[in-house]
């Protein structure tokens, strides 16, 4: 007998529902009134005004004394409406513990929908590099990130105590699973690919789920992103090992192409010159001179060994200190002296 009241106890936790503690409650209010109604009825308690009262203090255990039973019968009825009580309580926090339990088990595995909005997706994950860059990302406030890993990148979320980051885990070429992470509201997206065949693998699955969204791809080797651009040619390629160029383009589109044109031989570079005797100047009167004429634009400029970009305009600039700008061509100090009149 106990085996098979442990079976069916069994059945009914493993069925119970949100709806099981109410059907339960009701149940017991229904049969205890007509309970109580037939065995005790010289107390009132049946009466429709009362007995929902007594029905409530009584299932709660909290017991008011207004209302009771007077006969034995009306006891045993009493002593089941407790019962019902406890056990309506019991099954509601058992199934809330296990809802609970089942939601934590779900963000800690990755399965849940995380329906943000002007978010980061960052599509990817290596220990201690994706740290380091969540932990940039979230340097200049709350941001919520979402951090996409394969099945075998991160068996759990890898970051559960940090605020505002969620956590995707599965096939990252599975549509289903990346929109789990919603990246078509997102602010951006970060392809972060254990390799550069995986990158464009990604960047494809990437396009497709949030087309238009600002996309960012780091590659080993950054030739490949003519490679990329034929998916699309509005995203944007990152050396891999630049990091902190990662954080500067999610956080202000473009300005890695900038960096990259810079660099770029050909056209207008960077130079430095060393100011020559005679051409003393404020960095502002520098910044003026040069534009005009020789379509140059000062960057910054290093005194005694200390460089400072964009100092203020009345910053004196003496002989001997380097000026570092962007121009077609390096300026002699003859070019420059003529440029500062």
């Amino acid at each position: 007998m106990v085996f098979v009241l442990a079976r069916l106890w069994a059945r009914l936790t493993s069925a119970v529902t949100w709806r099981t503690p109410l059907l339960v409650l009701l149940t017991v209010f229904v049969t205890s009134w007509a309970a109580m109604a037939l065995l005790d009825r010289d107390s009132g308690i049946a009466e429709p005004g009362h007995y929902w009262w007594w029905f409530l203090v009584t299932a709660s255990t909290v017991g008011y004394g207004d209302f009771f039973p007077t006969t034995t019968g009306g006891r045993v009825v009493g002593a089941y409406v407790v019962l019902g009580g406890v056990v309506t309580l019991t099954t509601f926090f058992t199934h809330l513990a296990a809802t609970l339990a089942t939601a934590k088990g779900r963000r800690m595995h990755g399965l849940l929908d995380h329906d943000l909005a002007d978010h980061l997706v960052l599509v990817g994950w290596t220990p201690g590099r994706t740290d380091r860059l969540v932990a940039d990302l979230r340097s200049d406030g709350p941001v919520p990130i979402v951090v996409c890993a394969w099945e075998d990148q991160a068996a759990e979320h890898p970051l559960p105590e940090t605020d505002d980051v969620h956590f995707v885990r599965g096939d990252l070429t599975d549509l289903a699973v990346l929109r789990r992470a919603h990246p078509e509201r997102a602010r951006a997206v970060l392809v972060d690919a254990r390799d550069d065949n995986e990158a464009v693998t990604l960047t494809v699955a990437a396009e497709e789920a949030a087309p238009g969204v600002h996309t960012v791809v780091t590659l080993r080797d950054v030739a490949r992103r003519r490679t990329i651009r034929r998916i699309d040619a509005t995203v944007h390629c990152v050396q891999w090992h630049a990091l902190g160029l990662v954080f500067d383009e999610l956080a202000d589109p473009g300005i890695a192409e900038v960096y990259d044109a810079l660099m770029t031989p050909g056209g207008p570079s960077t130079w430095s010159s060393v100011v020559p005797e005679g051409a003393t100047a404020t960095y502002g009167a520098w910044q003026q001179a040069l534009g005009p004429a020789r379509d140059t634009t000062l960057l910054a400029v290093a005194l005694d060994g200390d460089v400072r970009v964009s100092p203020a305009w009345d910053t004196p600039v003496p002989a001997g200190a380097v000026l570092y700008y962007v121009g077609p061509a390096r300026m002699s100090p003859s070019e420059l002296r003529a440029a500062l009149g």
